[in-house]
């Protein structure tokens, strides 16, 4: 996958806390994510599951995106994806990441 603007949201587990990020790179972000390199929300809380992206082709209209998703109730972000991705299944993996432990 080459650098493309995405919106993506990280949950850690089913109903467990959620991140919703913008990025130009989905498999670096991931990475980062799932390492824990970058200080903040999801390495605190341990989220490191892809549950939903949605991929941009301006980095402008990705950011509207993020921002139109932040500032939603929790249960409109659940709705987003939870009638594709219900269980919460790790993405990543259709990316080409190892499962998660």
């Amino acid at each position: 996958m080459e650098k493309q603007p995405a919106v993506y949201i990280m949950g850690k587990f089913r109903n467990g806390a959620i991140y919703t990020g913008v990025t130009s790179n989905l498999l670096q972000r991931v990475y980062q994510h799932r390492e824990g390199v970058i200080d903040g929300f999801t390495k605190r809380h341990g989220v490191k599951r892809l549950v939903w992206f949605e991929m941009h082709e301006t980095m402008e209209s990705a950011i509207l995106r993020e921002k139109q998703i932040k500032n939603w109730k929790r249960k409109w972000k659940l709705a987003l994806f939870e009638d594709d991705n219900h269980t919460w299944r790790d993405l990543a993996e259709d990316l080409g990441f190892d499962p998660l432990d």
